[in-house]
């Protein structure tokens, strides 16, 4: 009689063990999935933060230029304009192509193509952001 409830309740444990609804994906496989997600969205905000500091890296400085002419006493100054970097749809379409990429890779069973078509995405949803970002500065 004891050998039955222990196999009662051992097969209710592991009926327990893993819920399965009704596509055939278990509790483990959600899990694992929201885990992956998590990972790609802390990748893109590694690559979001890396390239801010290069941008602050690369921030050009003002350049003055005093010059003195003979004709007057006082020096006139002159500045120069500052190199312009990049404009944020460029900036956008990068990190978007990268991101876009990476997620791609990830996600498709075909690693190459799903980076190809995942680069060409982010590249112009990121053009586009900052295309809209421009119009706005």
């Amino acid at each position: 009689m004891k050998i039955l409830y222990v196999f009662v309740i051992s097969v209710f444990f592991l009926s327990c063990k893993q819920n399965v609804d009704s596509a055939g994906v278990t509790n483990d496989d959600v899990s694992q999935q929201t885990i992956d997600s998590m990972k790609v969205v802390m990748e893109k905000q590694r690559i979001i933060d890396s390239m801010k500091i290069e941008m602050e890296k690369q921030k050009p400085e003002k350049e003055v230029i005093v010059t003195q002419s003979t004709t007057t006493s006082t020096p006139t100054q002159t500045t120069t304009t500052e190199k312009k970097g990049w404009s944020s749809t460029a900036k956008g379409a990068v990190i978007g192509a990268g991101v876009g990429a990476a997620t791609g890779a990830i996600i498709s069973k075909k690693k190459g193509e799903g980076a190809i078509i995942g680069g060409l995405a982010g590249a112009g949803v990121g053009a586009g952001t900052g295309a809209i970002i421009d119009s706005k500065k």
